[in-house]
């Protein structure tokens, strides 16, 4: 028998309204393009009898149990058995009988081809406000941004991919997220990624869509940080760290003027701060980067590479320690001019160049110390 060559999944719960229609476009599709295929209705736990309606259409009904968009979706690429999927909403909002250009590109060999309703057309009354003019620009961009990746349109809910080449990104997201999961991890992999124009219609649904605005949008948000810790971590830690190194080599000599405002020992000791939680943040950048690569999250790139080929806890342990005992050098000298003192009265713009600095550099050492034990830790499993 002959292998099916593409499968069309679409989600479900309680599409009663649309699923016949969905089918029925997405049957004669295959019959007027020769394709041989298949049409699989993911079900996620309908009431309202949609996986009946689908059965009775000829779709091949895929019961999933766990809860959500991703899940649903996760549960019906996996059973396919066509070469090519191409995924859609069972709510008529995506027309089935147009799937020519999604088709023609995968065979063109790339791996996953995302629809784009901006280009394509929104009809009237078919995206909310909000989700148009906002939420989705604003998602998209910051998708391009972090993940390197010429999709205008992160979310559109049609699109197509090489079945194996998805499965392989070890997609795991259950929810709307799973959407900007896909082509993140498209990304990261170096899958060869394009996009389609593709009209969105109303839905012909007379009930509320599963979507919520804020709470999804937030989820997207929250994945796209997640999975980016350049952006969610090492950016604002040099930014951070190379601004506290700036302030804090300018105020050491002496107080600076800034217009008409005189700078100290107070803002050097911000700027310390700034120093001490940009370290942090970098430190975590390459704790997640690690872990993510470790568990199979995220693919290993060149600089994880590097710190993993040049890391070593004994290293690690000796610049902590260097950094402590010139913590414990500057306090020496801060707590020998106050004995010269006679342990009196100090000028605190004075002494406190030495107490910041020295202060600093034992949080710095001793977090260097303990980031280089955790960080030998997520290297066991790889080891």
């Amino acid at each position: 028998m002959q292998d099916l060559e593409l499968s069309i999944v679409m989600p479900c719960l309680d599409e009663a309204e649309t699923v016949a229609v969905c089918i029925r476009k997405a049957r004669q599709f295959l019959t007027m393009a020769n394709v041989r295929g298949e049409i699989i209705l993911a079900d996620n736990g309908s009431g309202d009898g949609s996986p009946e309606i689908a059965a009775a259409e000829g779709a091949r009904i895929v019961a999933v149990e766990a809860k959500g968009y991703g899940a649903a979706l996760l549960g019906g690429i996996q059973a396919a058995k066509g070469t090519y999927v191409i995924m859609g909403d069972a709510d008529d909002s995506y027309d089935f009988f147009d799937l020519s250009a999604f088709l023609d590109k995968l065979r063109q060999g790339y791996d996953l081809v995302v629809g784009n309703r901006f280009k394509g057309g929104i009809r009237r009354g078919a995206m909310p406000f909000l989700h148009r003019y906002l939420g989705n620009p604003i998602l998209s961009a910051l998708g391009k941004l972090f993940y390197r990746v010429s999709i205008q349109d992160f979310h559109c809910g049609l699109r197509g991919f090489k079945r194996q080449a998805i499965l392989d990104l070890n997609l795991r997201m259950t929810g709307m997220e799973f959407a900007s999961e896909m082509i993140a991890k498209a990304a990261m992999h170096g899958l060869k990624i394009t996009e389609v124009p593709t009209t969105l219609y109303p839905d012909g649904r007379s009930r509320p869509p599963h979507l919520r605005t804020w709470h999804d949008g937030w989820r997207h948000l929250q994945f796209l940080l997640l999975f980016s810790p350049r952006w969610l971590f090492f950016y604002p830690g040099v930014f951070l760290a190379l601004a506290g190194l700036s302030a804090s080599l300018w105020l050491l000599p002496g107080p600076r003027m800034a217009g008409a405002v005189e700078l100290d020992v107070h803002t050097l000791f911000y700027a310390a701060l700034a120093i001490i939680l940009g370290t942090q943040s970098i430190s975590l950048a390459v704790f997640t980067k690690v872990f993510g690569s470790t568990v199979g999250l995220m693919p290993p790139n060149q600089w994880t590479n590097w710190i993993l080929r040049h890391h070593t806890l004994e290293k690690g342990l000796m610049i902590g320690a260097v950094m402590i005992l010139c913590g414990l050098g500057a306090s020496l000298w801060a707590f020998g001019f106050w004995e010269r003192q006679a342990f009196g009265h100090l000028a605190v713009s004075q002494t406190l160049r030495w107490v910041i600095p020295g202060g600093m550099l034992l949080v710095l050492g001793f977090q260097v110390i303990i980031s280089s034990f955790f960080l030998s830790i997520l290297q066991l499993k790889r080891r």
